[in-house]
């Protein structure tokens, strides 16, 4: 994702240093970026950290490393933010990342494995979450580590397939979500399995016609995260875009404020670096 959103300042021009000025306000003194509340977090502090290595700005790598830091080996982290960090740690340069707590990151990583070979969101639970098996596989290429039994990870990922032809969060469903189907569609292509036919249209079926994707049928609006996932994962499987590419192009522009962040949807009324992250990958995806 990262190397797609380095493509959005060929869009953005001029207004990228407008954006990276956004992002630098989101950081709080402690090296943390702030939530949606202003409190620093390590969840936040991943989009703050990598929408400016997106930009080419200057990483605030003295209050970051502060702030992980603070952390230690990330004992009292739920699977989340416990991800989080490994992500945050790889962000910085090089010769700073062997200071990351990375066995211990590993070892905790492990404890969310479901029982059905995916990774859920709390220890020893039977079945295992899209969103958890891309944490987990986000994890262990952030710790630079092998993935441990691939092939569980997949089985997973085959019971969360819905009844019409998309993938959910959770077992049984008859409907798949554009963000959990995307997710499915990168966590295959990155462990080189087979990808069911016709999620290329699947996906292109959750695009409005004026821009944008939805995350349901049923959803009132486009939103941010489902169109930045979605060009993410259609990119991922040469799907062409060039229909949508102009309507989706508005629909961003739309969520863009002149404050230099990025809206989640029409109704949102809080910026923050997550939404302004997705923003720069759909517009990074959008300019090739």
């Amino acid at each position: 994702m990262l190397q797609v959103a380095r493509l959005a300042p060929k869009l953005l021009g001029e207004s990228a240093d407008l954006v990276a000025g956004f992002l630098r306000s989101q950081q709080n003194p402690d090296g943390g970026f702030q939530d949606r509340g202003g409190a620093s977090d390590l969840y936040y502090t991943v989009f703050g950290l990598e929408g400016l290595i997106a930009l080419r700005a200057d990483l605030p790598i003295g209050s970051a490393l502060t702030y992980l830091r603070s952390f230690g080996t990330g004992a009292d982290l739920d699977f989340v933010h416990l991800a989080c960090l490994a992500r945050c740690w790889a962000a910085l340069p090089l010769d700073l990342r062997a200071e990351a707590p990375a066995d211990a990151i590993a070892g905790r990583v492990e404890a969310y494995r479901s029982s059905d070979g995916g990774y859920a969101a709390e220890p020893g639970l039977a079945d295992g979450t899209l969103y958890g098996c891309f944490l987990a596989l986000g994890t262990y290429q952030d710790l630079g580590r092998p993935l441990v039994d691939p092939a569980g990870m997949l089985r997973c990922a085959a019971r969360l397939r819905a009844e019409d032809g998309g993938y959910a969060n959770q077992q049984d469903v008859p409907q798949g979500l554009t963000p959990s189907t995307a997710a499915a569609v990168t966590l295959l292509r990155q462990l080189e399995a087979p990808i069911p036919s016709g999620l290329d249209r699947w996906l292109l079926s959750r695009c409005s016609p004026d821009g944008g994707f939805f995350a349901t049928p049923m959803a009132p609006l486009p939103d941010l995260l489902s169109t930045a996932t979605a060009l993410h994962a259609l990119s991922g499987i040469h799907a062409s875009i060039d229909a949508i590419r102009e309507p989706c192009l508005d629909f961003i522009d739309t969520l863009w404020t002149s404050k230099g962040g990025f809206h989640g949807n029409w109704t949102d009324d809080i910026l923050d670096s997550e939404y302004t992250f997705y923003g720069l990958l759909a517009l990074g995806h959008l300019s090739v």
